[in-house]
């Protein structure tokens, strides 16, 4: 058992004047031999039919193949599932599979959609793929050994369109994405951050307005990497010292939240807590110093804070240009669990601060545990493990 995960990342751009993607992608997690499958799915055409021709694709192909049954199955039930176009007088939609097992190994199975990329050690790698007939349609498969580092990205054809009769004569092509994507290797961003990356640039080669269906989906494997968060002192005062020894005898690095909190871990480690007065952002209180805490943050308002540029993350990572680069505590916590977080443990005190039943407040503070659930449900789709534990 290797100590390597996968980061997934996705995202689409819906073609201009329609309301529906019809690209899709579906990923689904198999228990059994600890792997995940990822299907990324093209309807034909564009609108309400090619979203229900890419999602329904994407959907058999993953639960068949999380059951473990084998691609020549998942493509006869496909076709003999979608309806006909009557105009054109066929119905598919394309697609590429990506089957992750315990982030050892990868099969990569593809159907008229651009190859996928592999950068490897900061270039370009062919991927080994075979060929094989399968209900007339020619199907492309490949297993490799992963690395860590390993960057793989899958898409659309839409992202090859890109700049067609605008800023390019030929579309965006394979060979320019590859190069256009290597120069970010070594700058260590997640995958969520690299597809945004590719995406906004497919955006603004079609001046803003895609003439066609864009999705991409970029994997990266990387390193395991612990983080614990400590927020709210416990409900029972005695328990101070038990949670505090729980929480800093984890592995990773440390995160104190809230002022009652980073007193009493202060007190616990024997060492002076210095705050800082300077504001950042107008809108996040100061953090202050705590040696042996790797980030310390005022509570709530901080928290709040990163649960927005969670949501945002998940969504469209338009708030990146903030949290990615800002000092506020907020945009610290949201790099540390965004970013370098792989595993995160949540340490939540159920302590009750009087001050923040104020109702004259702008939040209502009487929700931290609602921001503490929402926050991890957040993560969880970012693919993070997470564990909260009470006291």
């Amino acid at each position: 058992m290797n100590n390597l995960c996968a980061d997934i990342g996705y995202n689409s751009l819906t073609k201009f004047g329609e309301q529906l993607c019809g690209d899709h992608i579906d990923i689904v997690e198999r228990e059994s031999d600890d792997s995940r499958i990822i299907v990324l799915a093209d309807g034909l055409g564009s609108g309400v039919k090619a979203n229900i021709l890419s999602t329904l694709t994407a959907r058999i192909i993953s639960t068949m193949m999380s059951e473990g049954m084998r691609i020549e199955e998942c493509v006869k039930t496909v076709a003999a599932t979608l309806p006909v176009c009557k105009v054109r007088g066929v119905a598919y939609s394309t697609f590429t599979i990506l089957r992750l097992v315990a982030s050892d190994e990868a099969e990569i199975i593809e159907y008229d959609n651009p190859p996928v990329i592999l950068i490897r050690n900061g270039k370009n790698c062919e991927l080994p793929r075979i060929e094989q007939n399968i209900e007339g349609k020619t199907i492309y498969s490949s297993h490799i050994k992963l690395c860590e580092n390993d960057i793989f990205i899958a898409m659309s054809d839409g992202c090859i369109h890109a700049g067609v009769g605008m800023e390019l004569n030929f579309g965006w092509e394979r060979r320019d994405i590859i190069q256009f994507m290597e120069t970010f290797y070594d700058v260590g961003f997640t995958a969520k951050t690299l597809n945004t990356i590719l995406l906004d640039e497919c955006s603004r080669l079609y001046g803003g307005k895609p003439g066609d269906d864009t999705t991409a989906l970029t994997v990266r494997i990387r390193r395991r990497e612990p983080m614990n968060l400590l927020i709210g002192p416990p409900s029972n005062r005695d328990d101070c010292d038990k949670m505090m020894s729980l929480f800093f005898s984890k592995a990773g690095k440390h995160i104190v939240c809230g002022g009652t909190t980073s007193t009493i871990a202060a007190k616990f480690l024997g060492k002076p807590l210095i705050p800082h007065l300077d504001f950042v952002d107008p809108d996040v209180p100061p953090t202050a110093e705590i040696e042996g805490v790797d980030l310390v943050t005022e509570g709530v308002i901080t928290f709040n804070k990163v649960l927005q540029y969670a949501k945002d993350y998940i969504k469209d990572n338009e708030s990146y240009t903030e949290w990615g680069y800002k000092k506020d505590g907020a945009s610290q916590i949201a790099r540390m669990l965004f970013e370098e977080a792989t595993d995160i443990n949540f340490f939540v005190g159920r302590a009750a601060n009087p001050a923040h039943q104020n109702p004259a407040l702008p939040i209502s503070f009487n929700i931290k545990m609602q921001l503490v659930d929402e926050l991890a449900e957040a993560l969880r789709s970012m693919g993070k493990r997470i564990k909260v534990s009470y006291f």
